[in-house]
């Protein structure tokens, strides 16, 4: 008698009860367990994620012409792993994706034309995209310039359904390598390209196929904005979420050096409170400018943020109806299309989630740069919405 690997011990191991599975991988010879299942099982709940973001840009005169993001992630409970590559240059943002069977293997970390590397863990990671029928192949090496921001801990539900239970890290770096599109090759310097990437993990509501009839526990809403900067001397990151009366059930300031060294860098972090103002483009619920007062122990620091452009999200996945994150698309495919953004209806749901590449002027006059993401679902009284999708005049 042989006992399935899957369920232990006294479980049907014939044809009947179904493939057995492999669970025991080579993910577990390291010693980062947390619980007595492998690091293969996701246990009883299927909206389990664990992904990567990356984004990048030139700064001085080049802000503004160029920038790209990657989406790249695992859904154990779904058994599927994705990932997305997006460029954006002169009002036209390319995007390729891709999606596979995760299988049993959580440290093969490709999709389609995608591949992640950890080169050296909260230093240095790698993004190759290889997507020569839609004209885009790269090789980036993200560095990190700044610790990795341990943001607080994301819990929220509407009514008893767990909207967000997860953790999450933001670093900012330098790029360097090449990106290449339709056969014009693009230098990625390091002293001149930056950028910012992300690490969450936990469980999200909507990984994977949307729910047919969920139970009445309210109308979900989301409120969001999401500011990492880079500037010469330090780094900064922003973030807040609200309820619909504008109450934050989330919110996070926190300022770092500018060094090699992300642990020592850590130690040096400063936490603070923060106050804000969305100067609206009318229309929609997205931003021309934006105002942030971040207060420390230390000083209050104002900063102002002018917009210099608009990326579209469900380009990487994010609430996109067919490739959104999680979602069964088949065993191993992959896509790609365009956007002319200037033809985007941005009032339309689809395209609520969105990032503006901004400029940032700090009050002592230092110019710094990143982006403002912004996910505004549902009424929010501070900002005068009180639909699902009403916009601002």
């Amino acid at each position: 008698m042989t006992w399935p690997k899957r369920y232990g011990l006294g479980c049907d191991n014939s044809e009947a009860a179904g493939k057995t599975e492999i669970v025991i991988t080579a993910a577990d010879d390291y010693p980062l367990h947390q619980s007595s299942r492998p690091l293969r099982d996701p246990g009883t709940d299927k909206n389990l994620y664990d992904r990567f973001f990356f984004c990048g840009y030139p700064t001085g005169d080049a802000f503004g012409e160029t920038y790209f993001a990657v989406a790249f992630g695992q859904y154990p409970g779904r058994n599927v792993m994705d990932g997305a590559f997006s460029f954006l240059r002169n009002g036209v943002q390319r995007n390729v994706r891709g999606s596979r069977l995760l299988g049993h293997d959580r440290l093969d970390l490709h999709a389609g034309p995608m591949t992640i590397e950890i080169v050296v863990p909260l230093r240095q990671l790698r993004v190759k995209v290889d997507a020569p029928e839609a004209g885009i192949t790269a090789d980036l090496l993200f560095t990190s310039r700044g610790p990795a921001f341990e943001e607080p801990p994301y819990r929220h539900a509407t009514g008893y359904l767990t909207d967000f239970d997860l953790t999450r890290l933001t670093q900012n770096g330098t790029w360097s390598g090449w990106i290449e599109v339709d056969g014009d090759r693009i230098e990625v310097d390091p002293s001149v390209w930056r950028g910012t990437r992300d690490r969450s993990w936990g469980i999200r509501r909507g990984v994977g196929p949307r729910e047919s009839s969920p139970a009445p526990d309210g109308m979900f809403t989301y409120y969001w904005l999401w500011a990492p900067l880079n500037f010469d001397d330090g780094n900064v990151l922003f973030d807040v979420n609200e309820e619909p009366s504008g109450a934050r059930w989330h919110e996070n300031a926190q300022f770092a050096p500018v060094g090699d060294d992300p642990e020592v860098l850590a130690k040096l972090v400063q936490e603070g409170t923060h106050t804000y103002d969305i100067s609206w483009k009318p229309g929609t619920r997205h931003a021309t400018a934006f105002d942030m007062t971040v207060t420390t122990a230390n000083t209050a620091t104002s900063i102002h943020l002018d917009v210099v452009d608009t990326f579209f999200m469900p380009g990487l996945g994010y609430m996109h109806p067919t490739w959104g994150h999680g979602m069964y698309v088949g065993p191993d495919e992959r896509t790609h299309d365009t956007y002319v953004t200037a033809e985007i209806n941005e009032a339309e749901l689809a395209w609520q989630h969105i990032q503006h590449p901004v400029r940032a002027t700090r009050d002592d006059g230092a110019v710094g740069y990143g982006l403002l993401e912004m996910v505004i679902l549902g009424p929010h009284a501070p900002s005068g919405f009180t639909g699902y999708t009403d916009m601002c005049a």
